[in-house]
């Protein structure tokens, strides 16, 4: 069945930055468009940026452009989050999904001096 795992979040300070990855199995990576969303206490869940299949063509959310990449590496079944000049409002759980429905459990990062 398909799995997604997110990992690499955790505590940093504003301008900081950090990598979230989303490892996938289950179904043919490659193929598929994958998303990051995001979601912080009390509001809706957020699409923060997309990729498509090969990773030729990438969207962002008008918050984080110019700050976070996305980027995929297909041989590995993995899809990245880096983040960069992190801000207290991207404070949130990240979470990877694929075009199926399918979530990860999500990973925490809190941006706090």
């Amino acid at each position: 069945q398909v799995q997604l795992v997110e990992s690499g979040g955790g505590l940093v300070q504003p301008g900081g930055s950090l990598r979230l990855s989303c490892a996938a199995s289950g179904f043919t990576f490659s193929s598929y468009a994958m998303f990051w969303y995001r979601q912080s206490p009390g509001k809706e869940r957020e699409l923060v940026a997309t990729i498509t299949p090969n990773g030729g063509v990438t969207n962002y959310a008008v918050s984080v452009k110019g700050r976070f990449t996305i980027s995929r590496d297909n041989a590995k079944n993995t899809m990245y989050l880096e983040m960069n000049n992190l801000k207290t409002e991207d404070t949130a759980v990240y979470y990877c999904t694929d075009p199926f429905g399918s979530w990860g459990q999500g990973t925490q990062v809190t941006v706090s001096s």
